[in-house]
C-alpha cells in the first residue's frame, strides 16, 4: 500500500463501498463529500489514484473521462463490460457469463488482449429504445 491513511482516503474508500452505483466518477466523490466535509476535487483525484495503484479500487476509461470502481483488496476484479447509451448517456455495468468469454476468445483467436477497464459496447437503452417506438 502507498502512502498512509488519510481521513480523506477513508472518506472516499466508504464512499466508494457504499455507493448505490456501480461506478462513479471524481466529481460525483468530491461532490458528496463537500456536503460535509472540506475535501477538494484534487485531493480525490490524488487518492483514488493511489487506491488504483494500491488494487482498491479500478478505474474505467470511458469517453474521454473516467469512473472508479470498489474492487477490494488485492484488486481482485473479475471481468464485466459497460453498455452506453447514444441517445440519453447511461452507462450500465454488466456483469454476463456469455460476455465473460469474449476476451479470452480474442485472445485465443486474434492473438489480442482486451483492455476491460476500457471496453465499452455503444447503443440504445431500453428505455430510449421503447421511447423511439
Amino acid at each position: 500500500m502507498t502512502g498512509y491513511k488519510t481521513r480523506q482516503r477513508e472518506l472516499i474508500l466508504d464512499y466508494l463501498k457504499n455507493s448505490d452505483k456501480p461506478h462513479v466518477t471524481a466529481g460525483d466523490i468530491a461532490a458528496h463529500l463537500r456536503e460535509t466535509e472540506n475535501v477538494g476535487t484534487a485531493t480525490v483525484y490524488r487518492q483514488l489514484d493511489k487506491m488504483v495503484t494500491d488494487g482498491l479500487v479500478r478505474k474505467y476509461s470511458l469517453d474521454g473521462g473516467a469512473c472508479y470502481q470498489y474492487v477490494g483488496g488485492g484488486g481482485d476484479c473479475h471481468e464485466h463490460f459497460h453498455l452506453k447509451c447514444l441517445n440519453c448517456g447511461a452507462l450500465i455495468h454488466v456483469d454476463c457469463e456469455f460476455l465473460s468469454g469474449l476476451g479470452p476468445h480474442i485472445l485465443e483467436h486474434h492473438g489480442f488482449q482486451v483492455d476491460n477497464s476500457r471496453t465499452v459496447m455503444y447503443g440504445l437503452c431500453r428505455k430510449c429504445r421503447e421511447g423511439a417506438k
